[in-house]
């Protein structure tokens, strides 16, 4: 740090070059965030020194944090779900689990473990550590979604909770969570669903299916506002259909105006709360209906333009995620190829695999520009036409 401070056009300027080494999203198909809504980006600016760890301080912040809760619950299947704004998909996964821990803790249980799928995301190899529990991978099926034969035979005594995922990170499956429910229930298990992707995308896609509250074995779910629903970073959502498990969560704050929290961070973002707010009050279920539905439509393009290049996808896609097929030792060379022309892309672990997640910053003209550019690396002679 220098004695004395800059001009503010001096740190204006370094922001500014920092800021050009940044991508842009526009070229960006492996990330499942993109650029927050303009009225989130609004909402954020507005509430920057709130801070929901001290929400005595900041009722009015509190009040749409509730309100978030009772929307996104609903939308979720449980108008009158339990839970809190968390800073993403990870924290939410630590909190669930930690949960289900500290109960059966209270009941005896020294030794414990859980079963997700093989896909799960890598947030459980942190809850492995940090909770001191055994995570155990259960395989998946042809079509890359949890096999429950699978699942059961890795339960025994010491299984506390079943993870199923609405949305896998790599591939964008839907466990089959109706049967994790009925098993859940006749085992007398915790049902964590990890919808951080797909709780804003599978309520509003054409083929319905079955993951939230409505089904009766799920306990508790999580869903990311800063992906799909476009709010500022941080912003994810943990919700518990009996509101008591935010009880085995609980910490004394003695010298808050709250005596006591169940968050994992003490600080939290108000912003990004009210940035969540913002984007659901505006769009509504119509407006994210479309978003999702757009979304789709250009991966349905990408799809089909690649098969049009003889590039098949691993599965068809379930919702805006999708895989290409290539032989194995030409993943990585066509992904580093791609990069070099500025299109990110990333590689799937099993099967390898190209992986693109089409997110609302992107649209038609940059679909075609990366068929073109696709076509040429993977030096195939099939026509793709330009964007005129």
């Amino acid at each position: 740090m220098e004695e004395r401070g800059m001009s503010r056009e001096a740190v204006e300027a370094l922001l500014q070059e920092k800021k050009l080494k940044d991508l842009s999203y526009s070229r960006i198909f492996s990330s499942m965030c993109t650029y927050p809504h303009p009225i989130a980006a609004y909402a954020h600016a507005i509430f920057l020194e709130s801070n929901l760890g001290d929400w005595g301080l900041f009722p009015g912040t509190k009040e749409m944090e509730e309100k978030v809760i009772q929307m996104v619950g609903a939308l979720l299947g449980n108008e009158h779900a339990a839970g809190y704004l968390s800073t993403g998909g990870t924290e939410s996964n630590i909190q669930a689990i930690r949960a289900i821990r500290n109960r059966k803790r209270k009941e005896g249980l020294t030794t414990m473990n859980i079963i997700v799928p093989e896909t799960a995301h890598f947030s459980f190899e942190k809850i492995a550590d940090i909770l001191c529990l055994e995570v155990r991978q259960a395989a998946v099926d042809e079509a890359l979604r949890v096999d429950i034969a699978a699942v059961e035979r890795l339960i025994d005594k010491q299984t506390i909770a079943l993870v199923g995922i609405a949305g896998t990170t790599e591939f964008g499956q839907i466990d089959p969570i109706p049967a994790l429910s009925e098993l859940a229930v006749e085992r007398d298990l915790f049902l964590f669903v990890d919808a951080a992707f797909g709780g804003f995308v599978i309520p509003f896609l054409q083929k319905r299916y079955e993951f939230d509250f409505s089904l009766k074995g799920v306990s508790a779910l999580s869903a990311d506002p800063h992906k799909m629903l476009m709010s500022t970073i941080p912003a994810g959502c943990l919700l518990f259909r009996d509101g008591s498990y935010l009880d085995e969560l609980v910490v004394s704050t003695p010298y808050l105006t709250t005596k006591e929290q169940c968050s994992l961070t003490g600080t939290r973002s108000g912003a990004s709360a009210a940035a969540t707010y913002a984007v659901l009050k505006l769009l509504g279920r119509e407006g994210l209906k479309a978003i999702v539905a757009e979304c789709m439509r250009l991966t349905v393009m990408l799809v089909d333009g690649a098969k049009a290049l003889g590039i098949p996808p691993v599965i068809e896609p379930v919702m805006n995620v999708l895989t290409l097929q290539l032989p194995e030792a030409e993943v990585s060379r066509v992904a580093k190829a791609l990069d070099a022309r500025h299109w990110r892309v990333s590689v799937t672990r099993k099967p390898r695999a190209l992986r693109m997640v089409i997110m609302p910053h992107l649209d038609e003209e940059a679909i075609q520009l990366f068929l073109t550019d696709l076509a040429e690396v993977v030096q195939c002679s099939a026509p793709v036409t330009r964007p005129r």
